[in-house]
């Protein structure tokens, strides 16, 4: 064999055991799993716990501000102040929702605006912080990654209804950072079939049943993505969770998982949304901390969670 080849073998033997269970949680990250077995506050309420469930056996589970919190005054100034920023920047919206149809853009989601931008600089713990940020999310994130997991991204999304083929993240998917990414969707105005609302193949995560399936695919800009069709011939489309719902909906979801949503064709969606991996991912990082950010009105836990003392 060439020293070409021995290096390519050793590369890709060396790829594959980063990847398994073992040495992800106990080589890669095993302070972070130390560090929340032995840790005092890991008790699921009942709620919290029907999540966790759903999300160990199907990559997903469908709940509300209400299941989940005894007080909804954090949702209600989230809700107020995301109304607020958006009333703001009502003319650039506008502006840019002229260019949601832009099929020639692959690679920008032209249907979808990050309203904090793709890259996120904490400089306060604002409600959007806290609330990525508290007990009840880290309680899951936790409990699901088995380990003192770190918040990557949160963000509020607005998805331009929008006409034409689907595209991008439109099209089914699965992501690739780490081993498990879970993310959080806050729907902040009631989404139906219209609204482009998640929609997930259950139990096609790591954990789950279904997670060696492989749809056809084809390359879109250098991502595979998924139809509808390909999807159906290898994962029955009375499976697929569609996730509709009121305002105040919560969506938990594992996206190593096939999903896909943002097909929002007849109205507009306006979601929260936040994302955790383990510490050791090789998420792109899009959540940066600043100098003069002030973490002591944060609990351990929540520090913890954003990777400072």
């Amino acid at each position: 064999m060439t020293e070409a080849g021995m290096e390519m073998n050793v590369r890709t033997i060396v790829q594959t055991l980063k990847g398994t269970n073992l040495v992800w949680r106990y080589g890669r990250n095993f302070t972070p799993t130390v560090q929340h077995r032995f840790a005092g506050n890991t008790q699921l309420g009942s709620a919290e716990n029907a999540v966790l469930n759903k999300l160990d056996s199907d990559g997903i589970a469908v709940t509300s501000i209400d299941e989940l919190f005894s007080d909804n005054s954090e949702f209600l100034e989230l809700s107020s102040e995301t109304s607020r920023l958006l009333e703001s920047r009502k003319e650039e919206i506008t502006t840019l929702k002229s260019s949601a149809n832009n099929e020639q853009a692959v690679g920008s989601k032209t249907f979808n605006l990050e309203v904090f931008g793709s890259e996120l600089t904490i400089k306060e713990p604002d409600v959007f912080v806290r609330f990525a940020l508290n007990n009840s999310f880290l309680t899951i994130a936790n409990a699901y990654f088995g380990m003192i997991a770190r918040l990557r991204y949160y963000n509020v999304w607005q998805t331009f209804a929008s006409q034409g083929t689907a595209r991008e993240s439109q099209l089914w998917h699965f992501d690739r950072e780490d081993r498990y990414i879970l993310k959080m969707f806050l729907y902040l105005e009631d989404v139906d079939e219209g609204s482009g609302p998640f929609t997930y193949a259950p139990g096609t995560h790591k954990k789950g049943r279904d997670h060696g399936i492989k749809p056809e695919f084809f390359l879109e800009g250098g991502v595979k993505r998924t139809t509808d069709e390909q999807m159906s011939t290898v994962f029955p489309e009375k499976k697929w969770v569609t996730g509709t719902g009121k305002k105040g909906t919560l969506i938990f979801a594992d996206t190593r998982g096939y999903h896909k949503g943002g097909e929002a064709r007849t109205k507009d969606r306006l979601t929260y949304t936040c994302m955790f991996t383990s510490p050791a991912s090789e998420s792109r990082n899009l959540l940066n901390i600043s100098a003069s950010f002030d973490g002591n009105s944060l609990e351990p836990g929540q520090r913890l969670a954003l990777g400072i003392k």
